[in-house]
Formats: structure tokens, C-alpha cells, sequence
């Protein structure tokens, strides 16, 4: 049986619909974060860890220091969100405007300057796959991902159509240590806290990341 376009999208929008649901309700009920991508529900099952907590301080700080006074990097919530995609996220950093954080409801996405993910313990194909593919989509211009894991990075940019839909053309690597340049602003990477061993032991045996 051949679906018509129009009862397709209706169809997932109801999906979505569906999906979201599910995500407000377990606001604050269950550890971990949950997010819409274009593959269904993810969970990040990350607890807030000192790594990963000093990393977006840090990274917050270095970035406002260089910016306009207009410019923040937000931390929290809300999501940033495109219905007609089917995609709902909580980067780690959001770089937006201020004044583009006024009204009530989820970012739109395509309004953010630029999102930082830190990378999860438990769930590193979140941030090095799944928001690689979904941040394009929903039309974020820069994608900065840090890894406390192995000291690493990327800044990915210029957002450019293929088959697949629109991807990032351009990938910066860097690695720890190195000043790293996220729109028209370079921080340092300098004293970015690493994972331990210990610490990925753990995560690996208890599931927390």
C-alpha cells in the first residue's frame, strides 16, 4: 500500500507528537537526558560529573570573555527544537543571542550562533554521530564537540546540501592545549579536564557516563 506525502507527514508528526510527550513526561523522573533525534528517543545516560561540568564552565566563561556583551553562552534549558524535522536537543553550550532567548518555549535552533557539546562517557556516538547529522538539519551554522575521553575535538562548519540532506562541508581538529576558533571567537584549550580511568571503569560497570 502506497502512502500519500501528505498522510506520511501527518503520520509522523503524530509520531513525534507521540515522542515528545514521552520526553516531558519523564522530565526530572529518571537520570540522564532524553532527546528526539531523527533515529527515534535517545537516552544519555550521563550523570553530571566533574569533567564534564568543569569543561562547559570553562568553556562558558572563555567564550563570554571574547564575546559581545549580546552574545551568551547559555547552559540549560531550554531544548532547541524544529517540529517539521522531527528534532529535539539540549546542547551543553548554546551560543545565541540574548535577545533571541525572549518568549516562552524551546529555541529555535536556527537562531543559535553555535551549539559545544562536551562528550559523553557513555555515549560518545551522540555527540560524534547522531548531533553531527542532526544539528545541519536543523540549520545550527557551527557544531564545536569537545572529548574529555581522549583530549580531542572538532569545530564543524558551512553547512552545505548532499543525497543525505544538508551536512557540515568543513571539519577543524584540534586537540587539547591548542586555542581553537568557534564563529569569531578563539578561546584557549588550555587545563580542559580529562575523563580518568578509574572514572571510565566506572562508568562502563555501573552504566553512569
Amino acid at each position: 500500500m502506497t502512502i500519500a506525502p501528505d498522510h506520511a507527514q501527518q503520520g509522523a508528526s503524530h509520531l513525534y507528537r507521540a515522542m515528545r510527550d514521552f520526553v516531558e513526561s519523564t522530565d526530572g523522573t529518571l537520570p540522564g537526558k532524553f532527546e528526539i533525534t531523527k533515529e527515534g528517543v535517545v537516552l544519555d545516560r550521563m550523570l553530571p560529573v566533574r569533567p564534564h561540568e568543569l569543561t562547559a564552565l570553562r568553556l562558558r566563561k572563555r567564550l563570554e570573555k571574547v564575546m559581545p556583551e549580546e552574545i551568551v553562552a547559555h547552559t540549560g534549558e531550554p531544548d532547541v527544537e524544529l517540529v517539521p524535522e522531527g528534532i529535539m536537543r539540549r546542547p551543553d553550550i548554546m551560543v545565541i543571542a540574548e535577545a533571541d532567548m525572549e518568549g516562552e518555549g524551546s529555541f529555535d535552533p536556527r537562531t543559535l550562533v553555535a551549539a559545544v557539546e562536551i562528550v559523553s562517557r557513555s555515549n560518545p556516538d551522540n555527540d560524534w554521530v547522531g548531533k553531527v547529522r542532526d544539528y545541519p538539519l536543523i540549520g545550527i551554522p557551527i557544531y564545536g564537540i569537545f572529548d574529555p575521553r581522549t583530549g580531542t575535538g572538532a569545530v564543524l562548519t558551512d553547512i552545505h546540501a548532499t543525497p543525505a540532506g544538508p551536512r557540515y562541508a568543513t571539519r577543524k581538529d584540534f586537540v587539547y592545549g591548542e586555542d581553537v576558533t568557534i564563529g569569531d571567537w578563539t578561546i584557549s584549550t588550555l587545563d580542559l579536564p580529562r575523563y580518568s580511568d578509574e572514572a571510565e571503569a566506572e562508568a562502563e560497570g555501573g552504566g553512569r557516563g
